[in-house]
């Protein structure tokens, strides 16, 4: 009999390549998504679709108990909000909903995609390791920190906190807009300053989620992302190579970054949704050292990225050509 998987945020970038990497391992995989989600991607062969009530811890354990699942992987997550209540609720609030529901079904693991966000760039020069004080930048960032420690005080959860780095690859958007630029022949950076940047590519992210779910050990948390240091031209760097465009870099002053998400975020203001740059979110790119370590997710689990900077971005690129997305 297969094991009964249920991904959340089956539907998104991350959920996508979570399901085909469980398919992969014979997972009966289940699908959570939103009732306006769109699933006209998802291969309803292959998966069974599910809406999912995530404000009724009630419903939630029900769902589980029925279907009979006994793994899941909480990917669904909100990236943008106008306020820290919005992502406290979404983010937060939502994730101790499904992992009460997952305690009181009797759940055999808990996979949660967090995200190094949660613990905030370097302080010190060196790569952020998993025991460093958290200081998030961001209300995501904050949301995140704050779902963690809600699983810390679940009793008989069997949980694995996965905190990747900026996740990129196929069907991902916004890293996207990077690539159009260099497609363009721009590259434009906030300010002089030079940054240490980590990226780990999704097929690597859902490769070690899946695994994480077979793993005994509970209670854990890894930072993810492909083990390198990379500078703040490396993305673009790796696009061009992929590409072959060349591209003229433009360095803004921070102020002028700082006016347009003001304004940004003013013509925004009465919008349902929210612009990609934003005040919030300028603190997040402008941090300068968000390198890590993944040295205890490589001792305890055995990861081993397949996928370093270049060779992602040569096989993501090839997908965005293939699919019409550039």
């Amino acid at each position: 009999m297969k094991k009964k998987l249920l991904i959340t945020g089956a539907s998104g970038f991350l959920g996508y390549h979570l399901i085909e990497a469980a398919l992969l391992l014979n997972y009966e995989v289940f699908a959570g998504v939103r009732k306006s989600s769109n699933t006209t991607h998802l291969d309803k062969n292959k998966v069974t679709v599910v809406e999912m009530d995530m404000s009724d811890t009630g419903s939630l354990q029900k769902l589980l108990e029925q279907h009979g699942i006994g793994y899941i992987i909480h990917a669904a997550a909100l990236t943008r909000a106008k306020t820290e209540s919005l992502y406290n609720f979404s983010n937060a609030a939502l994730t101790r909903n499904l992992a009460l529901a997952a305690s009181g079904a009797g759940i055999e693991k808990f996979v949660f995609i967090s995200s190094l966000a949660s613990l905030g760039p370097s302080a010190d020069g060196e790569p952020v390791k998993e025991e460093a004080n958290p200081h998030p930048l961001t209300w995501y960032g904050k949301s995140k920190l704050l779902a963690e420690n809600y699983l810390r005080e679940i009793k008989n959860l069997p949980f694995i906190v996965l905190r990747p780095t900026a996740v990129y690859g196929p069907r991902e958007k916004d890293l996207l807009l990077l690539i159009k630029s260099v497609l363009r022949g721009i590259e434009v950076y906030i300010g002089k300053g030079g940054q240490k940047l980590s990226f780990v590519y999704v097929k690597d992210v859902a490769t070690i989620a899946v695994k994480c779910l077979e793993s005994k050990i509970n209670g854990e948390f890894y930072n993810l992302s492909d083990g390198k240091v990379y500078d703040q031209y490396a993305f673009a760097d790796a696009a061009k190579k992929a590409t072959g465009k060349k591209t003229i870099r433009l360095h803004l002053p921070l102020s002028l970054i700082k006016n347009v998400a003001i304004g940004m975020d003013k013509l925004y203001s009465r919008s349902s949704k929210t612009p990609v740059l934003n005040e919030d979110k300028i603190k997040e790119l402008t941090a300068t050292d968000w390198s890590c370590s993944i040295e205890k997710i490589q001792h305890h689990q055995g990861f081993i990225p397949a996928y370093d900077l270049e060779s992602g971005m040569a096989e993501t690129i090839a997908w965005y050509r293939s699919n019409k997305w550039i």
